[in-house]
């Protein structure tokens, strides 16, 4: 069975073992007893039990089972942004493997808040989950001396999936986010692109630093030189994005071509586009970073590093399940080389 966060109800909705108890007129230990098909239980009281269970709908807690017991079969998903459909992607290539091995999941969103990142692993220890599957936020180094000693008083294992750590190594699968910017800029000067733009991420983004780190050694191998009025942070915001876009058109000497670092700021990027009545790529050529279906809905085709977040995913829990199983303390980190999928937005007029 598979879940994915998992409270539709408040709290003070749940029924607890106590409201099991008071309904039958026993004590919470029997109800516990029952529900742990312990014998110590009279054969009249346990059906009375199991007939009220069955009345009020209780569903018991895996996690008190848990904890009870000392063992788990779930494991901790945290995640900076659920509303991005890349993560989503991440987390069905996770899940999809998670229910082939009969794990359950618990899945944390921290809005990109290095905080909320902290307490979701708290959580998780508190919990004593079997294992975390993390993307960290693009903010974590403001509290690193906190998030060391939180990661190391886990006891349990952990795997990083997309982004990195530039202060703590761990377990982790990644893209090889260098090749991604260095094939999206060696493409656009094999079509004859000599100024290019890129809309990177914040600097804090091992992800967003690498892809810039690639476009440019495709430009120096080609004796282009580099221009830092067209490096700029779009922080992986729509808006920013929106807002970059219409300063570059509005520039005396425009970029010809675009690469754009994440999907969002992609989606920023044509809206300004749209809005300047910009055609792509007759007006602007343009690399996305990952495939977003709404724009394929709409008839536009764009040229794209594809990541292959599912991919990324079930690497990521496959993974966490072999440190499961060996035990091992030795870090191990998969990089998957990122595809190149051509729509011909890449092209020059």
């Amino acid at each position: 069975m598979e879940f994915l966060t998992i409270c539709t109800r408040s709290l003070d909705m749940a029924v607890t073992i106590d409201d099991i108890a008071k309904r039958v007129g026993v004590s919470p230990t029997t109800v516990s007893r029952v529900i742990n098909n312990s014998s110590y239980v009279k054969t009249e009281t346990r059906e009375k039990v199991l007939e009220v269970i069955k009345e009020m709908n209780y569903v018991p807690s895996a996690i008190a089972r848990n904890l009870s017991k000392r063992e788990n079969n779930t494991i901790g998903i945290i995640v900076p942004d659920i509303t991005n459909s890349y993560f989503g992607e991440v987390i069905k290539g996770i899940s999809k493997i998670a229910s082939e091995k009969d794990l359950n999941i618990i899945l944390f969103n921290t809005n990109n808040d290095v905080n909320s990142e902290l307490k979701a692993l708290r959580e998780i220890k508190k919990h004593r989950l079997k294992g975390v599957i993390m993307t960290p936020s693009y903010s974590n180094n403001k509290l690193e001396k906190d998030f060391i000693e939180t990661i190391e008083s886990l006891d349990m294992p952990i795997v990083l999936v997309s982004a990195d750590l530039n202060y703590i190594k761990l377990n982790g699968v990644f893209v090889d986010d260098f090749k991604g910017g260095y094939d999206a800029a060696s493409l656009l000067i094999k079509e004859g692109h000599r100024k290019i733009g890129i809309i990177k991420g914040i600097t804090e983004s091992s992800t967003s630093e690498n892809r810039l780190k690639g476009y440019k050694k495709a430009l120096l191998e080609n004796n282009i030189e580099i221009c830092e009025d067209y490096i700029k942070n779009g922080e992986f915001s729509l808006e920013k994005a929106y807002e970059i876009t219409m300063n570059f058109l509005d520039m005396e000497n425009p970029p010809t071509a675009l690469i754009v670092c994440s999907n969002k700021m992609t989606l920023g990027v044509i809206k300004g586009l749209f809005e300047r009545n910009k055609s792509i790529p007759k007006d602007i050529s343009l690399i996305a970073f990952n495939k977003i279906d709404l724009i394929d809905i709409v008839g536009i085709k764009l040229t794209y590093i594809e990541d292959s977040p599912i991919e990324l995913g079930k690497e990521a829990i496959k993974l966490l399940i072999e440190k499961f199983e060996t035990k091992e303390d030795k870090i191990k980190r998969i990089s998957i080389p990122p595809k190149l999928v051509l729509n011909g937005s890449e092209k020059k007029y």
